[in-house]
């Protein structure tokens, strides 16, 4: 299939355009920290994507920091948070870093997102929220989990880093929770080299958000009153500096709010493509060797995602050696690297050989995979591509 980057997992996503919109608002001599680009690409982001608040961070990562952090601010430190063992270690590493003990839920394999029955069985009185990742572009919600936390007041925050776009009854995944997490790292659906923004309806956990952003300060507040409030709280103190709860500096900067707002202008058609390329790969591939029953209805495609039907170790080390014969770049696991509760930051938080009770992610650990899917991506090169994995 030629040379070394014959089929990468990311191509071209900061374009020529890009770069030159980029220089062209760097001639004019701009102030380069946060300032007015980084609030013109938030109110962009809140509009398309249905919501009226945006805090733009410097990573994906540090949006669940600051959602798990707001958590904590609005119901105390302690209880549980509702994770998948399927999804990026930061969003498991933020539950436990923010004071709450993780409490884990097994996938189902049409969608790889929690399954909503065992999300149910899973809620007590110590629960605090479901924090819900939507993998690799699939939608995960569904009404009868909505309905549940409704009734049950409990809170949702998604995980949408992957899955930009995507949509449930018409609306985007990231407009249904308290709280809604997005990654803009350069191999997701838009880029901004590095980035993320965090996304709610409620003004108080926005106004949370903006202090959380910067060492928790009250300046930080966009709503007067609020600020003065805080202010008002605190007379002896200089009110350019009042600092009301330990926090964080997650600043992005002007430069990626320049990116954020030239790629947002054509994430939908992207997203067109991008789903266009992964339906051709599941009519492609072999739906004897390899599942291919996904519920793609809504999805804003990630990557090619597949898995073997079967567990078989000989043919998953035979599939990883042809795929790197012929130069197709992979990840096994599907979002994270796979399981987990297999990895060494979670030892002392679970019980030894915990992963064995999540059967379905284990599956997608040893035996799951995802190659790259890109606007530009060809119908012949996806067709080679399933031509090597059906050779298998």
């Amino acid at each position: 299939m030629g040379n070394s980057s014959s089929h990468p997992l990311m191509e071209n996503n900061i374009t020529k355009e890009d770069i030159s919109i980029l220089i062209d608002f760097l001639e004019t001599n701009p102030r380069l920290t946060q300032s007015d680009k980084v609030i013109e690409f938030e109110k962009n982001w809140s509009e398309w994507l249905g919501v009226k608040y945006s805090v733009f961070v410097n990573s994906g990562s540090s949006a669940n920091l600051l959602s798990m952090s707001a958590l904590k601010e609005l119901y105390g430190e302690g209880g549980e948070v509702i994770v998948p063992p399927l999804t990026w270690v930061s969003d498991i590493a933020s539950v436990i870093q923010t004071g709450f003990t993780p409490k884990f839920v097994d996938i189902n394999f049409s969608n790889l997102a929690m399954d909503t029955d065992l999300i149910i069985e899973s809620l007590t009185d110590n629960t605090r929220c479901v924090f819900l990742t939507h993998i690799q572009g699939f939608n995960g919600l569904t009404d009868k989990l909505l309905s549940e936390l409704s009734s049950r007041n409990i809170p949702l925050i998604e995980d949408v880093c992957e899955s930009h776009g995507a949509v449930f009854k018409s609306k985007k995944l990231g407009s249904f929770g308290l709280m809604s997490n997005f990654s803009f790292y350069y191999a997701h659906h838009m880029s901004t080299i590095e980035g993320g923004m965090i996304c709610t309806n409620n003004e108080n956990i926005y106004q949370i958000l903006r202090m959380l952003r910067s060492h928790g300060m009250t300046r930080e507040c966009d709503n007067e009153s609020f600020r003065k409030k805080l202010e008002n709280e605190n007379p002896e103190l200089n009110e350019k500096f009042i600092f009301t709860m330990p926090s964080y500096n997650v600043r992005n900067n002007e430069i990626g709010a320049v990116l954020g707002i030239n790629q947002l202008k054509r994430l939908d058609d992207n997203i067109k493509k991008r789903n266009i390329n992964y339906e051709i790969f599941l009519d492609k591939i072999d739906s004897k060797t390899y599942f291919t029953d996904f519920d793609i209805k809504g999805q804003s495609n990630y990557g090619l995602n597949f898995f073997l039907r079967e567990p078989d170790l000989i043919l998953r080390d035979k599939i990883e050696q042809i795929m790197t014969d012929n130069n197709i770049e992979y990840r096994r696991g599907s979002a994270g690297g796979g399981n987990q509760l297999r990895q060494p930051y979670l030892k002392k938080f679970i019980n030894d050989q915990e992963w064995l009770n999540y059967p379905n992610t284990d599956h997608i650990h040893h035996f799951g995979w995802y190659i790259g899917n890109y606007p530009n991506l060809d119908r012949k090169k996806i067709e080679d591509i399933c031509g090597v994995l059906n050779d298998v």
